[in-house]
């Protein structure tokens, strides 16, 4: 089933040299604005089957004796403790994760700027913690009339007020935890201050979706309008695009919108903007490498179904409305996809109405289809991992993994010690149980090496699974849709 759309070396090698011609393009230096997950782009990994989830680092990584980062964040986002939605940590944590894995990767972090600064208490105290790091701070201020009021923002009052930030390297990668951290503002205040300083700089985006040299309708595109439901990203033709080339390619909202005021601010600040379109200012070289566009088309349909049910889900929970799953299934539509193109839903489904309890279900890589129900001991995705496991394995079906006499004392540890009012055991204890079990059983051990072997499966589960069996699940690289409803009728879950 599982078939490579997209050649990761060439992309590696086509788009390390398209940013080095940028580079020379502007005389040798360039900030570099970097949208979208520098780590773990497990949205491109998926739609582009064979993308790497760490494609854009092992990229940066050929680059990195010219590269220093620069990583923005919000001062209200520090005031706000907003929360990282993928891996639910707050945005000032994830500046310091965000360094240690760049530092790790062998890159170099040169400084973190504060955009939006505030002088409120809990900015001043990050402020300091960051620099008893030793790290190096800059400011950045709220300019008036942001961004369109051009005479003010290119002015002394403007731009000139921000700190301008020191950097050494030829290409600066302006980064942050997340969207709307003032990136494009700091890349084009420091054009603004190497422009008073007589030194020579541009600026480009980097963007992988949406990818600009395929159809609008192309899947792959379609697929980011889904993951970005939410925000109201809308992709569309580059006008300004058409009208100085000729050409059709693909831009998104935002984009298109601001563009005609990037071009002001180029032109105040160096005489003359060196963009003619939105598409221009980007170097993503990811439509070049798709080796087989019938597999990224099949895999972003398969996203497309997935993002619904995550639209769904969030609803169910509170966290969304009705917009993005209304938004959600018009792009189903014009895919030509619905749910019934997505095999483990019927199939959880089936078993759970015929069970009367939960079920789940896992479509292995050979088109199979594995299930698992609720049992007493068992919850159903822990039994449909199992039994995966087992199919993997080779193993026949009736095999016991796991012994009831190796369960029951866990169960009776949650409740009776822990105050577990469920005594089923979570996928994570499941996978703890038969490591250990792995030790004297050899058939456990042989379904706990095919452990990798679940990564990219497409797994079903007929209610809203707790958030430690959906973490499990993303650590094990498969990709998990739940219907809309929870196992109980409780307020309150876990």
């Amino acid at each position: 089933m599982f078939q490579i759309g997209f050649d990761n070396e060439k992309y590696h090698e086509m788009q390390s040299k398209h940013i080095k011609e940028r580079i020379d393009q502007f005389g040798g230096k360039l900030y570099l604005e970097f949208g979208g997950k520098l780590f773990d782009d497990y949205h491109a990994s998926r739609v582009l089957p064979g993308f790497k989830p760490d494609s854009k680092i092992t990229m940066l990584k050929q680059l990195k004796e010219q590269t220093e980062i620069v990583i923005a964040i919000k001062a209200g986002d520090i005031e706000k403790n907003k929360v990282r939605g993928d891996i639910g940590i707050t945005y000032d944590i994830d500046v310091l994760r965000l360094i240690d894995a760049f530092t790790n990767n062998g890159l170099f972090v040169g400084s973190v700027v504060m955009t939006q600064f505030s002088e409120t208490p809990p900015v001043i105290a990050y402020e300091k913690k960051l620099k008893a790091l030793g790290l190096k701070v800059y400011r950045h201020y709220k300019i008036e009339g942001y961004p369109s009021n051009i005479p003010m923002i290119v002015s002394d009052e403007g731009f000139g007020r921000n700190d301008f930030i020191e950097t050494t390297k030829p290409l600066v990668v302006v980064t942050a935890p997340g969207p709307g951290s003032g990136k494009m503002a700091t890349c084009l205040s420091q054009l603004y201050h190497e422009q008073k300083r007589g030194v020579k700089a541009g600026y480009a985006k980097f963007e992988t979706f949406p990818i600009w040299n395929l159809p609008l309708s192309h899947p792959v595109n379609l697929a980011y309008e889904a993951a970005t439901a939410d925000l109201n990203d809308v992709n569309m033709i580059d006008p300004f695009h058409l009208e100085a080339y000729g050409e059709t390619v693909v831009n998104y909202n935002r984009d298109v919108e601001v563009f005609p005021v990037l071009k002001a601010m180029f032109e105040k600040i160096s005489g003359k903007s060196p963009y003619q379109s939105p598409t221009d200012m980007g170097v993503n070289m990811a439509g070049y490498c798709i080796s087989n566009d019938g597999a990224c088309s099949a895999a972003s349909k398969q996203e497309i179904i997935r993002r619904f049910y995550e639209a769904t889900c969030d609803k169910r929970k509170g966290t969304g409305g009705d917009g993005a799953i209304s938004k959600i299934e018009l792009l189903m539509e014009k895919a030509g996809i619905g749910i019934a193109d997505r095999p483990v839903v019927s199939a959880a489904n089936i078993k759970a109405e015929d069970t009367g309890n939960p079920a789940a279900a896992i479509q292995m890589d050979d088109g199979m289809i594995i299930t698992g129900k609720t049992s007493s001991l068992l919850g159903a995705s822990s039994a449909m991992l199992l039994n995966a496991l087992k199919y993997l394995a080779g193993i026949p079906d009736p095999a016991l993994l796991l012994a009831p006499e190796v369960i029951e004392p866990i169960m009776e540890l949650k409740v009776k010690y822990l105050g577990d009012n469920n005594p089923l055991l979570h996928i994570d204890e499941i996978l703890i149980a038969l490591s250990i079990q792995a030790l004297t059983n050899p058939e456990a051990k042989a379904a706990y090496d095919q452990l990798p072997n679940l990564a990219g499966l497409e797994v079903h589960s007929s209610v809203i699974l707790s958030e430690v069996d959906t973490g499990v699940f993303k650590k094990l690289g498969c990709n998990l849709t739940c219907e809309p409803r929870y196992q109980s009728n409780k307020l309150y879950h876990t």
